[in-house]
């Protein structure tokens, strides 16, 4: 009977070694953020005596405790942030595969000015000043959720991801056949194009979902006056911001005790505003890891 060969053509031992090493790489990525989470319930007294360590004098959850009580407003950002997410990560996603479709099929005729129009706006914008007269006094975004969506919608580079993920993975006579059947345009795009471009789908959805979560620019710019409709990061720098300046304001009061009373959990707090930034966006990335790691691998081996 014939030896059963292996796939590839390293040896056993080699492939132990690179196990190894990926597996110290993937424990030196998740060490920091386990230091982060042990900080946010260390003892604001114990980074004080011993600094940072995993292994603080005291425990504590009064950080957690100031965020929460001192921000009421946090399950209202928690909610906008979220809302933003999801609805302008289906929006900017549709926007983007629909712009990258229409670029990618060769019987469009305009094809070559719309990849020019966009890959130009890649390279040279109009600067802060002219963006922000155009979505105030043009689009009227300002002091609502849409000021907060529109200005990300439309991203040059991830239309260009798409556009080279529908020429690897689509084949032409797939769409004609479609045509053929009598499929609109339309129809073949949901119907036929979309299922199989599905790990190209998840990967530009994650890089805008981490695009609105994480930003902040925009609301600082655009919501002045309605503070409900904060996102979450907007409002854990207000709240970092404040904090530092309440330090700042009972290092100069003379009294101890006042000193005392106005003290807040600085360097803790900056540890939770991390894990209460980062921990939801963490949790969406499985729902989104298959179909990346099949983005990855797609045309690297063949049927």
């Amino acid at each position: 009977m014939q030896k059963n060969h292996r796939l590839n053509q390293i040896s056993a031992g080699t492939e132990a070694l690179f196990h190894v090493i990926v597996g110290l790489f993937s424990v030196c990525c998740i060490i920091p953020f386990l230091f982060v989470i042990v900080i946010s319930f260390s003892a604001e007294s114990s980074i004080r005596e011993i600094g940072y360590s995993f292994l603080p004098n005291a425990w504590s959850t009064a950080t957690y405790s100031y965020a929460v009580q001192r921000l009421p407003q946090i399950w209202r950002s928690y909610f906008n942030s979220i809302f933003i997410t999801v609805v302008g990560t289906f929006l900017s996603t549709l926007m983007c595969a629909l712009y990258s479709y229409a670029l990618f099929r060769p019987d469009f005729k305009f094809r070559g000015f719309f990849t020019f129009f966009s890959f130009f706006t890649m390279i040279f914008g109009g600067g802060l000043v002219p963006t922000y007269v155009i979505c105030t006094q043009v689009l009227g975004l300002t002091e609502n959720y849409a000021a907060l969506i529109v200005p990300l919608l439309v991203s040059p580079f991830n239309i260009i991801i798409m556009r080279t993920f529908f020429k690897s993975s689509v084949p032409l006579e797939l769409i004609e056949a479609a045509t053929i059947d009598g499929s609109g345009e339309y129809a073949t795009f949901f119907r036929v194009v979309l299922p199989i471009a599905k790990p190209g789908l998840a990967t530009i959805a994650l890089l805008n979902a981490l695009a609105y979560w994480n930003d902040w620019y925009l609301s600082l710019l655009y919501i002045k006056q309605n503070k409900v409709l904060q996102p979450l990061q907007a409002l854990l720098m207000e709240l970092q911001n404040n904090v530092e300046y309440l330090n700042r304001m009972s290092a100069a009061l003379g009294s101890s005790a006042i000193q005392e009373a106005m003290r807040a959990p600085t360097q803790t707090l900056r540890m939770v505003l991390v894990v209460l930034i980062v921990v939801p966006i963490a949790c969406a990335y499985p729902f989104f890891q298959r179909y990346i790691v099949a983005g990855l691998t797609i045309g690297s081996v063949k049927g």
